[in-house]
């Protein structure tokens, strides 16, 4: 955060400063306004290159930065209000829907300014990033023979069989296939499984992101609540036999946003239930690589324990490396696999090569188990730190569950409290949070916010950022 600051003030201050120098005119040096404005190297490029993509400036590789020539005048704006109709003819109709909500996606995707403590993230800090271990794994990959060749459609081997180990039991290299992360991956699992029209079966609260898919594909989310052990096993038959829904989307470890593991007993429950039903389960295993120190021994996936086929296993390296190191998993068994082979050959083609091996140079080097060690330590601490200072400064905040692995907490707000006036509220008190509401398919139970630890700089930065979501509450409380 304080980098993203130090670069925004840099630019700032040049911009008033172009109107000195001509156009086409060469700016100082970098070691010079590294000198005269006491920052970093790495400050001075990157304020550059925002100068640059504003159209202020032109860097010349060698040559150094120049004022750029006055942009030509702009033409007149076409009138582009046919598009309306265009967009929304026989609308009525559609059982794809052509306008996508990404309001709930966007709630922990988008960017807060450089001031606000981002509560709402839902990536890995760049300081918990295994930077110097990617580059080193991008470079290395960059050597290898074929490196530029088209790959397998479904993934290269090696790296398909190194997925299939971490699943375990009967899943085989074979039975992988390689996507460009876990959200790519989970709309083929949809799309697959799914018709347009037909239900859905979600967890409640659960993934705001799997929700829009299953919408964007016309397909009908219904919800089954989720408890301190995870998902209901009862209400799970009971929405199986009500809807004739033949899709459950589960996340068993760490449930997003509750982070609750589902109970051992009720992992059985759970594939008997689908299985007599004939129904899939799509496992999103999205977090098993963001265990606490703390955790303990790790429940293997559902498709380790299904002979059958019935699960169909979605897991990605993205969260617990960058949020643009996008290399996921599928794994399936039976004829379902094929079918997803399929969409995804029709969407993407395959996976850019250089990724993969970039992915399977990074998994494989000692780096690696290393970097996963660090973040299990300090995502312990952090969520330490984040516990207690709630605790201790928003005690009327409610914290039914703490988790041993994910980024977040899960937050109950207090009774009659609106939630979107306190996220609101916390915005203008300098704290950025994931409102609850895009979790649920149907209306929640109470108003609740999500609060990541993951995406701050460290605990110094959470507990500023909850001294200001106290700040926010007691104005809020304050009489108008």
């Amino acid at each position: 955060m304080q980098e993203r600051s130090s670069v925004v003030n840099l630019a700032q201050r040049l911009r008033l400063e172009l109107n000195r120098y001509s156009p086409g005119e060469k700016l100082p040096s970098s070691r010079v306004l590294v000198e005269r404005f006491r920052v970093s190297p790495v400050t001075v490029s990157r304020a550059l290159a925002q100068l640059a993509a504003e159209g202020l400036v032109v860097t010349r590789p060698g040559a150094g930065a120049f004022r750029a020539e006055p942009r030509a005048v702009t033409p007149a704006a076409g009138d582009t209000a046919w598009q309306e109709v265009a967009l929304s003819a026989d609308a009525s109709v559609e059982l794809v829907p052509r306008t996508v909500d990404a309001s709930g996606v966007l709630a922990s995707l988008a960017a807060p300014p450089a001031e606000v403590v981002e509560f709402n993230g839902g990536y890995l800090h760049p300081s918990l990033q295994p930077e110097r271990a990617m580059g080193a794994a991008l470079a290395r990959a960059g050597r290898r023979p074929g490196v530029w060749a088209k790959p397998p459609v479904e993934g290269i081997t090696e790296l398909r069989a190194w997925f299939a180990r971490g699943i375990g039991g009967a899943i085989a290299a074979s039975d992988v296939l390689i996507t460009a992360a876990g959200q790519s991956a989970l709309t083929i699992a949809l799309r697959a499984l799914a018709p347009p029209g037909a239900p859905v079966l979600v967890e409640s609260p659960g993934y705001p992101g799997m929700l829009a898919i299953a919408r964007a594909a016309g397909l009908r989310p219904v919800p089954v609540p989720v408890d301190a052990d995870g998902v209901k096993p009862s209400l799970l038959a009971d929405a199986f036999r009500a809807t004739g829904a033949r899709v459950f989307v589960c996340q068993p470890l760490f449930q997003n946003p509750t982070g609750t593991v589902l109970a051992p007993e009720r992992r059985r429950e759970v594939l008997r239930i689908a299985r007599d039903a004939g129904a899939f389960v799509i496992e999103d295993d999205f977090a098993r690589r963001l265990a606490h120190e703390d955790a303990g021994p790790l429940p293997a996936p559902l498709a380790a324990e299904d002979p059958d086929g019935v699960v169909v296993h979605v897991c990605s390296l993205t969260k617990a490396t960058s949020p643009s190191f996008r290399v996921g998993a599928l794994a399936a068994r039976g004829p379902v696999l094929e079918r997803l082979r399929a969409i995804q050959i029709v969407d993407t083609f395959f996976v850019p090569r250089p990724v993969q091996e970039a992915a399977l140079e990074l998994v494989g080097s000692p780096a690696w188990p290393r970097h996963l060690r660090a973040v299990a330590a300090e995502l312990r601490h952090r969520r330490d730190t984040m516990t207690a200072a709630l605790r201790l400064r928003l005690p009327e905040l409610a914290l039914p569950h703490v988790p041993y692995g994910g980024h977040h907490l899960w937050v109950r707000l207090p009774e009659g409290c609106d939630e979107s006036v306190f996220v609101a509220g916390a915005l203008r008190a300098g704290v950025a949070v994931a409102p609850g509401r895009p979790y649920f398919s149907a209306e929640p139970p109470a108003a609740q916010v999500r609060l990541s630890f993951a995406a701050v700089a460290g605990a110094e930065e959470i507990m500023e950022g909850v001294r200001r979501l106290r700040t926010a509450v007691d104005e809020l409380s304050r009489p108008r």
